[in-house]
């Protein structure tokens, strides 16, 4: 073969292209179809004909419509699908691209040219935003097996690779998957005893027209601020110092701001003549006008800021706390739900209840505070509700304690094929106690597949060193793996033997 094309399909054509019907469809009554209904399809939808050549030769076609699903994804047949063979049930506005007919030249099987046509076709669902392409299957080999098997025990036994069917295995090979099986569907079809299978290939990445004017990104700029503890005189001092990074992110045009863990806790220096258990209830004293000056500035600067976390006392209990402020203006709430064990011991703090996801302009989002990344349970709730992003605001004395932050955190992006950025801080505060050295490293990671990393390592910051961290992630690529990686964590889940069961009293915060 020195030269393959796709072309589309013209009535120069048809000589060839009857011939070529003929000699593949020569165990079927009528395999060709006649030159006025080929111009039909051509003058309808030219998009959906294609022919593919070999060295000037005809080697192949594909032949389809458009369908309103409503009609067609259950029971029917080839003669009511192409409305008696006129093609009047073609509709241009409708969400499925059905498939007439595919075939390839007998000297030219073998050579990967059908998975090119349905290639063409995905390519083809994708471009005119249908949700999905359907057709009905032969069972070309059931003819060997009526009367020993039905038609769903055949497919059972042909989708376990019990039997070869070199039609439904091709198909399913290029990721069409079966729905049912229809009778009666292709007049004068013997081999498969008029039976066929219809067959799905879902687009994921349609989506359905809406009036709103709103839309959800696909490429996302995240921005980690790794924040240096430094003395700060009083907190309108600190907020400058907020403000300043903010402004910064926004004018990179970033979508998320992601400050650390405690990152307001220089405020307590002015609280070291107190316990440390009175000096963090003093310190959440401040935690309402903090967020109040976030959700100002998420406003002000178009960009939704995570606000790392910071001590709240709710009915008198201590928790660890932060706020999604959303560039909208609206306000939403996560809590840490383990506390270490310093944490309890040192300050009395319990951990929270609040367990969910957040939508977004930006997809779907998660924040896990610090040590709570540390339990897979969490983040991997959250992925059964559609996480695209997790956060992670952290605080770490130590390499140890980072270490064990980091690494947890790049396992959960391999195991629930998300984003996760994880943002702490740096430097030393001598005059607060039990809040001496902190170090940090942060970064945003990725699952481990082509279209990543080959490490799983987006971007990383200069470990202990005040700076922002700016990474563009791109939420068709999840989208892609989910469906079509190289592994399929999520969908591979053995959930006959295991099963993930949230308590009643883990508010999701609906």
């Amino acid at each position: 073969m020195e030269h393959i094309e796709l072309e589309a399909l013209t009535l120069e054509d048809y000589q060839e292209l009857k011939a070529l019907m003929i000699t593949s469809y020569d165990t079927v009554d009528d395999p060709y179809w006649e030159k006025y209904q080929i111009k039909r399809l051509i003058d309808i939808f030219p998009e959906g004909q294609v022919v593919i050549k070999v060295n000037k030769v005809l080697a192949g076609c594909v032949l389809s419509i458009i369908i309103d699903e409503d009609h067609f994804e259950k029971h029917h047949t080839y003669k009511q699908v192409t409305g008696d063979y006129t093609f009047n049930t073609h509709h241009p506005h409708g969400t499925i691209l059905y498939g007439i007919d595919i075939f390839i030249k007998k000297e030219f099987r073998g050579m990967r040219l059908g998975r090119r046509l349905y290639d063409y076709r995905k390519e083809l669902c994708e471009k005119l935003n249908l949700k999905s392409i359907i057709f009905g299957g032969r069972m070309p080999n059931y003819i060997q097996y009526q009367g020993k098997l039905t038609p769903r025990m055949y497919l059972e036994k042909v989708k376990n690779r019990d039997i070869f069917d070199p039609v439904l295995n091709f198909q399913m090979s290029n990721d069409f998957h079966p729905i049912r099986v229809l009778k009666g569907y292709l007049e004068g079809d013997a081999a498969s005893n008029e039976y066929a299978v219809l067959m799905k290939w879902d687009n994921i990445y349609y989506e359905k027209p809406t009036l709103n004017i709103r839309t959800t990104k696909t490429i996302v700029k995240l921005g980690l601020v790794q924040w240096q503890m430094r003395p700060y005189k009083n907190l309108e001092e600190l907020l400058q110092q907020v403000e300043f990074f903010v402004d910064a992110l926004s004018s990179y045009r970033c979508d998320f701001a992601l400050f650390p863990e405690f990152f307001n806790a220089p405020l307590m220096a002015a609280f070291n003549h107190l316990s440390e258990s009175e000096a963090i209830r003093e310190l959440s004293t401040y935690t309402d006008e903090i967020v109040q000056n976030f959700s100002r500035l998420s406003v002000k600067y178009n960009i939704h800021i995570i606000t790392g976390s910071m001590p709240e006392l709710d009915e008198g209990v201590l928790l660890n706390v932060g706020y999604l402020c959303k560039r909208d203006g609206s306000l939403e709430r996560f809590e840490k739900l383990h506390v270490t064990p310093d944490e309890a011991k040192i300050w009395g703090m319990k951990g929270g209840n609040m367990l969910k996801t957040f939508d977004t302009d930006c997809g779907k989002i998660g924040v896990l505070i610090c040590y709570d990344v540390e339990f897979p349970e969490l983040p991997r709730m959250l992925a059964e509700d559609g996480l695209d992003i997790l956060f992670v605001p952290f605080l770490t004395d130590t390499q140890n304690g980072y270490s064990r932050v980091r690494n947890c955190a790049r396992a959960r992006a391999i195991e629930n094929e998300c984003y996760v950025a994880i943002a702490g801080s740096v430097g030393n505060l001598p005059n607060v106690h039990n809040m001496d050295i902190q170090y940090a490293q942060s970064a945003v990671f990725t699952p481990c597949d082509f279209s990543f990393p080959t490490d799983g390592l987006k971007a990383e910051a200069t470990p202990n060193t005040e700076m922002i961290l700016i990474v563009d992630v791109d939420l068709d690529l999840l989208k892609e793996l989910h469906n079509h990686g190289a592994v399929k964590n999520l969908k591979d889940r053995r959930l006959d033997l295991y099963k993930l069961n949230r308590k009643s009293h883990l508010n999701k915060g609906d």
